[in-house]
C-alpha cells in the first residue's frame, strides 16, 4: 500500500502538461493548452489541459481528470499502478507500507506462479527451436500453418516433448518446487504418488494476461488418435480464470484502442494468422463459450465488437447467445461471415493483407441483418417459423439497455419485415416485463416498461428544472470560493418610524463567496438535488465549521469524491478573445469584475426557482380531495411562499406578474 504522503508528493510533483505531453502534441491557447484527444478520433482539437489547475478535459468525449487519471485511462492500469508510473517518471521512491504476513504470503505465491509459468514457456520455446523432436514436429507444424519465425517468437509458441518427465526433470534440476508446477497445472500426480507432465507431444500456445505475463497454456495434439483430445488447456489457477481472459489481449489492446473496434475469433491460430496479416485488434475466446467477464474485458478498450465466424451454420446458431450477451452489456456488435469452408486462420493465410482488409470492410454487417439472414434460410416460406424468427430477433433487441438504441433497432426490424413498429414494441415490452419479473421475483408486480420510462422522464424533468441553477452555484464555489465579496444587508434600528415599523439602515459586510453561498443555502435547509453538486456544498459546509475554506485542488485530486464533476465545472472550452477590446474597442466585464453581483444572482435565482417549484407542488396537492384542515394548511404555506417569492424577485430586480 502506498503511503498517503507519498501519494500527495506524486500528485503535487506531476505536471499535467508534461504527463499528457508524452502522448499528445499540445499547443498553447490562452492560459490552457489544447491538442487532439487520445481517447477518441477527432480532426478538430477539443482536448484541453489546464497547467494551473493540473487537470485535463476533453469536450468531445467527456473524459477528464488529473495526471493520475490520465495515465489510468491512457495506459489502462489501476490507480496504484498509475501512481507508480508517475513515481518512476519523476524519480520518486515509493516505500510501500508493511502488509500482514498472510497478505505477503499470498503475493509471494502469486508471483511464484508467474515465475513458474514463465519458466515453462521458455522451456517449451527451447524445445521447439533447439531440439530435434521440437523442430521436426512442432516447428514443421507451425511452418505448415504459414507462421513466420518473427510471429512464432512474438507469441512465444513452443512444443512439449512426447515424454512423461521432460518438464518435470528440468524443473527439478533448476530448483523449482513441484507443488508450484502442480498448482500451475503443469504436472499431475497419480494415485501411487508418481508425478508426470500434463502436456506431452503437443504444440504449445502460451496464454498471457493483460500486462503480457504468461499465466496458462493451450496445447494442440498433432497425433491422429481420435481418443486423444485435440486441445488441452491449463486448469484454472489463482492467476488464471478462464472466464476473465482472452487469448491475445496483451498483443491486441493498443490496436483495439486505436481502431476503436475488437475482432473476436474462436481459436489461437485465428488470432496469430490475423496478426501476421497485419490485423492486430483481434482476440479469441479460446474455444470456450463467451463469458460476461470476457466481454467486459473488451469493453475496457472499446464499445465495438465484430465477431468473425467461419462458414459452419451449426456453430453460428450456437453463438447467437454470445451476441445477446454483448448486446446486454450495452456494446455495439457486428458480424462477419467467412465463405463456406474458410475461417479467419485459413482466409488470412490464403489471401494477401489487402484482400483480407477489403473482405472485412465489404462484408461486415449489422447483427440484425446477419441474424435475419441465417434464420430466414430455415424459415423459408413457413409463416409460423417466420413469426418465431421475428420474435427471437425482438428478444435480442430487448436486451439492449439503452432506450434510444433499442428504438433504432426496432425501426430497422419494422422496415425489414414490413411490420408496424408498435407491434414490435408491444412484443419487446412483453419480453422485458417477463425478464424483469424473473429478476425481481415472481410475486412482485412489474410496471409497464413504457410507463416506467415515462415516470423516469417526468422525475428527470422535475430535477432538470433546477439543474442549471445548481450547476452555476457549484461552479462559482469551485472557482471563487476563497474570494472575498462585499454584501449589503438591511439592519433594523431600535427607533420606530412614522409608520410604526422599526427604522432600518444599510450596512456592507465583507465575506467570502463560500461563506455567503453556504450560509444562504444551509440557513434555509436547502439541499441540492444533484448528488455531485450537493456533495461539493456539504464538503464546503463541513470545512467552514472547522474554520477552513476549501480550494479547488481538494476536489480535483480526490479520486473518491466528486472530482469528475469538479473538472467539468472549472475548465471551459471557451476563452474571451482580447481582440474585442484591442481591435473593436468593445469592453466586456469579466466574472472577476462583477463577482458580488454574480454570486448574489446565482443564489437568489436558485432559491426563487426552488420556491416556485414548491408553490407548484402545493397547487398540485390542492387539486386532490383533501380535508378542510389540510387545505387551510396548504393555503397558508402557499401564501408564505408567495411572500418569499416577492422578496427574492425584488432582490433580483424582477417584475411580479401575479
Amino acid at each position: 500500500m502506498i503511503p498517503r504522503d507519498t501519494v500527495e508528493l506524486i500528485t503535487e510533483t506531476a505536471r499535467i502538461e508534461d504527463v499528457v505531453g508524452d502522448f499528445v502534441a499540445l499547443k498553447k491557447r490562452g492560459v490552457n493548452m489544447i491538442g487532439l484527444c487520445p481517447f477518441h478520433n477527432e480532426k478538430t482539437p477539443s482536448f484541453n489541459v489546464s497547467p494551473t489547475r493540473g487537470i485535463f478535459k476533453c469536450f468531445g468525449c467527456g473524459k477528464g481528470g488529473n495526471s493520475v487519471n490520465f495515465i489510468m485511462e491512457h495506459e489502462h492500469v489501476s490507480y496504484p499502478d498509475a501512481l507508480r508510473y508517475l513515481a518512476r517518471k519523476y524519480n520518486i521512491t515509493i516505500e510501500e507500507e508493511q502488509r500482514s504476513d498472510e497478505e505477503m504470503q499470498q503475493d509471494t505465491e502469486r508471483e511464484s506462479l508467474y515465475v513458474v509459468s514463465t519458466f515453462a514457456q521458455k522451456h517449451f520455446t527451447h524445445n521447439l527451436q533447439e531440439t530435434e523432436e521440437g523442430r521436426s514436429i512442432g516447428l514443421s507444424y507451425f511452418r505448415e500453418r504459414g507462421f513466420s519465425l518473427p510471429t512464432i517468437e512474438k507469441f512465444q509458441l513452443g512444443y512439449a516433448m512426447d515424454s512423461y518427465e521432460d518438464l518435470l526433470k528440468t524443473a527439478e534440476e533448476k530448483g523449482y518446487k513441484l507443488d508450484l508446477l502442480a498448482k500451475c497445472g503443469l504436472i499431475k500426480t497419480r494415485e501411487d504418488g508418481k508425478s508426470f507432465d500434463f502436456f506431452r507431444g503437443r504444440v504449445i500456445f502460451p496464454i498471457h494476461n493483460i500486462t503480457g505475463k504468461v499465466i496458462a497454456f493451450g496445447a494442440r495434439t498433432l497425433k491422429s488418435d481420435k481418443k486423444e483430445p485435440k486441445y488441452l488447456n491449463s486448469p484454472e489457477t489463482e492467476i488464471y480464470l478462464k472466464s476473465n481472459i482472452l487469448y491475445g489481449i496483451s498483443f491486441a489492446k493498443r490496436a483495439i484502442i486505436a481502431s476503436d473496434n475488437c475482432y473476436l475469433v474462436e481459436g489461437y491460430t485465428d488470432v496469430i494468422s490475423m496478426h501476421q496479416a497485419g490485423i492486430e485488434n483481434v482476440v479469441a475466446s479460446s474455444g470456450t463459450s463467451l463469458t460476461t467477464g470476457q466481454i467486459r474485458l473488451i469493453k475496457r478498450y472499446t464499445q465495438n465488437i465484430t465477431i468473425l465466424y467461419d462458414g459452419d451454420p451449426a456453430g453460428i446458431k450456437a453463438s447467437f447467445r454470445g451476441i445477446d450477451m454483448i448486446l446486454e452489456e450495452g456494446m455495439n456488435v457486428k458480424v462477419l461471415l467467412f465463405p463456406n469452408g474458410e475461417d479467419p486462420d485459413s482466409y488470412a493465410r490464403n489471401h494477401s493483407t489487402e484482400e483480407v482488409h477489403a473482405f472485412i470492410r465489404e462484408n461486415t454487417q449489422d447483427f440484425i441483418l446477419f441474424k435475419t439472414k441465417i434464420l430466414l434460410s430455415d424459415a423459408q416460406n413457413d409463416p409460423v417459423k417466420k413469426a418465431a424468427l421475428i420474435r427471437e430477433l425482438v428478444q435480442s433487441v430487448a436486451l439492449v439497455p439503452d432506450a434510444i438504441t433499442r428504438s433504432v433497432y426496432v425501426k430497422e426490424c419494422s422496415k425489414l419485415f414490413d411490420i408496424p413498429e408498435q407491434t414490435l414494441i408491444n412484443e419487446l415490452n412483453k419480453f422485458r416485463r417477463t425478464k424483469l419479473s424473473k429478476e425481481a421475483g415472481a410475486d412482485l408486480p412489474i410496471a409497464d416498461p413504457i410507463e416506467q420510462q415515462a415516470e423516469v422522464q417526468r422525475e428527470n424533468e422535475t430535477l432538470n428544472e433546477l439543474l442549471p441553477q445548481e450547476r452555476e452555484i457549484a461552479r462559482i464555489l469551485l472557482n471563487y470560493g476563497e474570494r472575498e465579496i462585499d454584501f449589503e444587508i438591511t439592519i433594523e434600528d431600535e427607533e420606530i418610524g412614522p409608520d410604526g415599523a422599526p427604522k432600518t439602515h444599510q450596512e456592507v459586510l465583507r465575506t467570502t463567496v463560500a461563506e455567503f453561498t453556504v450560509h444562504q443555502l444551509t440557513s434555509d435547509g436547502i439541499r441540492l438535488e444533484n448528488e455531485d453538486f450537493a456533495a461539493i456544498i456539504e464538503d464546503y459546509a463541513l470545512a467552514l465549521d472547522a474554520g477552513l475554506i476549501l480550494t479547488q485542488q481538494h476536489f480535483l485530486n480526490d479520486p473518491e469524491g466528486a472530482s469528475q464533476a469538479a473538472i467539468d465545472l472549472v475548465i471551459s472550452p471557451y476563452i474571451l478573445s482580447t481582440k474585442w477590446k484591442e481591435k473593436h474597442l468593445i469592453y466586456t466585464k469579466t466574472e472577476d469584475e462583477k463577482l458580488s453581483l454574480m454570486v448574489r444572482n446565482a443564489v437568489y435565482s436558485f432559491k426563487l426557482k426552488k420556491v416556485m417549484q414548491m408553490i407548484m407542488e402545493i397547487q398540485e396537492q390542492l387539486k386532490g380531495d383533501l380535508q378542510d384542515a389540510i387545505v387551510d394548511q396548504l393555503l397558508e404555506e402557499q401564501k408564505s411562499l408567495f411572500e418569499v417569492k416577492k422578496i427574492l424577485s425584488a432582490e433580483l430586480g424582477r417584475v411580479i406578474i401575479r
